[in-house]
């Protein structure tokens, strides 16, 4: 295949052998889907990538939202030169940004879909409804939702959170239909548009980025907002320093993540966390990095918008119309009555979530004790030959890096060695 764009290189699958010329089939076409197709194809292995580019980062995310990651932490991977944010932004003749300029979600899209192009070419919109074992011969047969169907010598799962946002069952009761952006309840990542809330009261479950940054945008929507905390308190990131003395950089080593050496270790050593023990693994994944809002938020939310810490959601009750909550504050009652309710509750990892795997191929995997997160090899493969997961789903293999586009680099080059040696012996 060639797809050749004004003043950019063509993208080409050289010739491969694999299994009788068959495909790896690369499910989702976000930062992970792309960069592991960008590597992929660098190295001959022929490659089908199915979904649509930037997706999640289109749909999951609220217009005016931006990146929590500094720049130096949101490139996609590949092994050509050129295909960093800041070359984008130079090719495009726009300012380089710094760590103390804040990343517009859309800003990261156009980027993704420029390095789609130049480095990755064909992206085929159609969605994977099905991955099977092929009847006969290994592989897999693909089924799309245009009825097209094709065999793969492997499938690589890269589809993010999609499907995998988890909203709290005493508040998910409030929609039996399924929480949604039409419902009593919804979650975040349901909304690209928070202006339709002006003028109505809306309680924000959670304490981490999303709901700190999405209680902001609410605000100056015109809602009524609350946001509801667990913890003690609201943590905040720091605001970046320019110059660190040696004494700094040695106590906090910097890395893609934030400042710290539990940070910079799980950073620069994925494979090592790999082989800790699992009880260790899950405890990283869970403890290294808790919620919190990033510097440039604070302004926007600090004395702005009503805080309650130390508040949980005890019940959730509704007449039809509104909802009220009970809340348990530090210990005593209290009731809160709102319009709607957004769930900032994060994702749940979960294996069984991802209902285009047949049933056959979902429950075949094993687990990482803990988790419902596949076991993974070093080359991102699961327990079943050929089929692969990368990105959040390996992150309680290989660390939590994998939950952020910083782990594209690492993912992605391990994951086309593996193929591209593992088809060539076949």
């Amino acid at each position: 295949m060639t797809q050749s764009l004004p003043g950019q290189r063509p993208v080409r699958d050289r010739g491969f052998a694999g299994r009788a010329g068959l495909p790896v089939v690369v499910v989702g076409a976000g930062p992970y889907g792309l960069s592991v197709a960008a590597h992929l194809r660098a190295a001959g292995v022929p490659v089908r990538i199915f979904g649509q580019v930037m997706g999640s980062w289109r749909h999951a995310m609220a217009t005016g939202m931006f990146l929590k990651s500094t720049p130096d932490a949101v490139d996609l991977s590949t092994p050509e030169p050129g295909g960093r944010l800041a070359d984008f932004r130079r090719l495009h003749g726009e300012p380089e940004l710094t760590e103390l300029t804040p990343i517009p979600c859309e800003v990261f899209v156009r980027y993704g879909t420029w390095f789609q192009k130049r480095h990755v070419g064909d992206v085929d919109p159609a969605r994977v409804v099905a991955v099977d074992r092929a009847p006969s011969g290994g592989g897999f047969l693909v089924r799309l939702d245009d009825g097209r169907e094709l065999r793969s010598a492997a499938v690589v799962v890269a589809t993010g959170l999609n499907g995998l946002a988890h909203v709290p069952g005493e508040l998910g009761r409030l929609a039996p239909e399924g929480p949604g952006a039409g419902a009593l309840v919804s979650h975040t990542s349901h909304h690209t548009d928070l202006s339709p809330f002006a003028d109505r009261r809306v309680a924000v479950v959670g304490g981490g980025q999303s709901a700190l940054e999405s209680a902001a945008l609410l605000h100056e929507a015109g809602a009524d907002v609350r946001v509801l905390v667990r913890a003690p308190r609201v943590r905040w990131g720091m605001r970046p320093q320019s110059a660190r003395s040696w004494a700094e950089r040695v106590a906090r080593p910097a890395s893609p993540l934030g400042t710290g050496w539990v940070l910079a270790a799980v950073c620069t050593g994925p494979a090592a966390v790999r082989r800790l023990p699992a009880p260790a693994r899950m405890l990283l994944f869970r403890r290294a990095l808790g919620p919190s809002g990033g510097w440039w938020l604070r302004d926007r939310v600090e004395g702005v918008v009503p805080v309650r810490t130390s508040c949980r959601v005890v019940r959730a009750d509704t007449d039809g119309s509104g909802v009220r909550l009970e809340l348990a504050v530090a210990g005593r009652s209290a009731v809160l009555d709102v319009d709607h309710v957004l769930a900032a509750t994060g994702y749940r990892l979960d294996l069984d979530a991802m209902t285009f795997l047949t049933p056959g191929v979902r429950g075949a995997p094993a687990r990482v004790p803990g988790s419902n997160a596949p076991r993974l090899s070093a080359g991102f493969e699961s327990s079943v030959p050929g089929l692969h997961f990368t990105g959040s789903l390996a992150a309680p293999a290989f660390g939590p890096i994998l939950r952020f586009v910083a782990g594209t680099e690492f993912a992605a080059a391990r994951v086309a060695r593996h193929l591209a040696r593992s088809l060539a012996a076949r």
